[in-house]
């Protein structure tokens, strides 16, 4: 593949460092003599399972934490509207043929008129025949969410092979059943994901073990310059980094990425849709972000306290996604040895 150092903007950060945390995340506590689920763990399932309880919309949303690989949820695998969520499966697929040699980033794309959609991004009132490199419109599509760089990149990739690869990589609910047209209701069924899909998608990047570890690198600093901060990262502090991808319908509100929460890095997919008002999903997803994080930080000083050591473990510990509720119920803490 042909490196391009211009896909990573001036002043975007280094990975270095959060990279070095999630490996040493890939973790999980030598079993507890007790059972019980960490205080911590138990006030999260509950504040959660409350806001989840009094939301008067299809709500679906995992979390899953980095150092544990313990992954807790409500309806985490029902399929939802993705949104443009589903750019981040756009932007795998084109890392994919990077990586294999199909092109460059400085390879050129042409804009044609059937790529033009007007719902997000300004792309759309460049005139036909315009060309942009492919780290250009990888840019556009995530940092902008500019749904006309999807297209072109869609074109680019293949509809077909980027559904064929998010199969591959384990994904049951993700697929592009067409171009993204935000003109009519029919979106809604033809940009499908689910949490679980996702958060599974996310912890491969950030593991660095999608299409591999250079691209991976890319893929979260292109995914950091999100100029769409409304949600997962409102409520949290400013120097907290946040690699996520939101996504919005006339009805629907999601938000889905990597939270390098200090000493207790996580992943959270958050979807909702048949809102009443999308000022409702905002309130939500910022309430339920807030409650994450702050659970998160409280079980890295709970481990703190209780001096645990950590090892290495790998995916065989992970626990399953779950069609259903799952707070780290009995099954989940008996696998972990008590976690």
């Amino acid at each position: 593949m042909c490196y391009n150092p211009s896909i990573v903007a001036t002043g975007r950060r280094s990975n270095a460092l959060r990279f070095a945390i999630v490996a040493v995340c890939a973790i999980v506590l030598l079993p507890l003599a007790a059972s019980a689920a960490p205080r911590p763990l138990r006030q999260m399932r509950v504040e959660i399972r409350r806001l989840a309880a009094r939301m008067p919309a299809q709500t679906a949303f995992e979390v899953m934490d980095l150092s544990s690989g313990l992954v807790a949820g409500y309806n985490t695998d029902v399929s939802m509207p993705a949104a443009s969520t589903i750019k981040v499966a756009i932007m795998v697929e084109v890392f994919k043929q990077l990586e294999r040699g199909d092109f460059s980033l400085d390879h050129r794309v042409v804009l044609r008129a059937s790529d033009k959609d007007d719902g997000s991004g300004d792309l759309c009132d460049e005139p036909a025949g315009s060309s942009y490199s492919v780290s250009d419109l990888l840019s556009r599509m995530i940092d902008v969410s500019d749904n006309t760089a999807a297209n072109m990149l869609i074109r680019l990739v293949g509809r077909q092979r980027i559904n064929r690869d998010m199969r591959r990589l384990g994904l049951r609910r993700t697929y592009l059943a067409n171009y993204i047209r935000t003109n009519g209701w029919a979106i809604r069924s033809q940009l499908r994901s689910s949490p679980a899909d996702m958060v599974h998608l996310l912890a491969l990047m950030a593991e660095r073990k999608l299409v591999d570890e250079w691209s991976s690198n890319e893929m979260i600093s292109i995914l950091e310059d999100d100029e769409i901060n409304t949600l997962l990262p409102q409520p949290l502090p400013d120097d907290v980094l946040v690699a996520h991808k939101t996504g919005s319908l006339f009805d629907t509100l999601d938000d889905v990425g990597i939270v390098y929460a200090d000493g207790a890095p996580y992943i959270i997919a958050v979807m909702t849709t048949a809102l009443p008002s999308r000022g409702l999903g905002r309130t939500f997803i910022r309430a339920l972000s807030r409650v994450v994080y702050h659970g998160e930080l409280q079980l890295a000083a709970w481990r703190v306290a209780h001096g645990l050591s950590i090892f290495d473990i790998g995916d065989a510990a992970r626990i399953p996604n779950a069609p259903d509720v799952r707070f780290w119920d009995n099954a989940a803490t008996e696998a972990t040895g008590g976690l």
